[in-house]
């Protein structure tokens, strides 16, 4: 990957694999990874005050090296910006809902390493939020990625082809 490459946002609906796309970005990169979902919560899913919030991500964002996984609109346009590469993950809401079924069935009751403090869980209303996440949160993204510099972007629309993106760069399977 080009060594100019030193800031990373993977965007895109819950469930899509960001979190594990971001952490073997991560690794193989040797970058810093954030998780946006661990700025937002505090033990329990106790919501942090999003001002609060966004102070900390735009600090990050500031960083020479990162790569943040996460879609908050709050402060999307400002991590495009200043992201050399931007990866969206732009599937289908029944893949959507098929990646929070799995992680919710490999990981119920376990803290998420990202968001330390908070055990996995799932509750209609989540259910209902990533369902509708196209319909409600898509077209503000798209509308946000026109925005910045096209040749920069990266949208997939499976799994399948990330996974062979990654493969062709890095030399091994991100998704099994």
């Amino acid at each position: 990957m080009n060594e100019k490459i030193k800031r990373i946002s993977v965007i895109g609906g819950s469930g899509n694999g960001k979190t594990t796309l971001a952490n073997n970005l991560g690794e193989v990169l040797k970058l810093p990874v954030y998780h946006l979902d661990g700025m937002n919560y505090s033990e329990n899913w106790e919501e942090i005050d999003k001002e609060k919030r966004d102070k900390i991500i735009l600090e990050k964002v500031n960083e020479d090296k990162w790569v943040i996984d996460g879609t908050y609109n709050s402060t999307l346009k400002q991590r495009l910006e200043k992201s050399d590469l931007v990866i969206y993950l732009d599937y289908s809401s029944f893949a959507q809902i098929k990646g929070i079924l799995r992680r919710f069935i490999k990981t119920h009751g376990k803290e998420r390493p990202e968001i330390p403090g908070c055990k996995e869980k799932m509750s209609l209303e989540f259910f209902f939020w990533v369902w509708n996440w196209r319909k409600n949160k898509r077209d503000k993204v798209i509308e946000t990625i026109r925005q910045i510099d096209k040749n920069k972007v990266l949208i997939f629309k499976k799994r399948k082809h990330l996974n062979k993106w990654y493969f062709d760069k890095f030399k091994k399977n991100i998704f099994y």
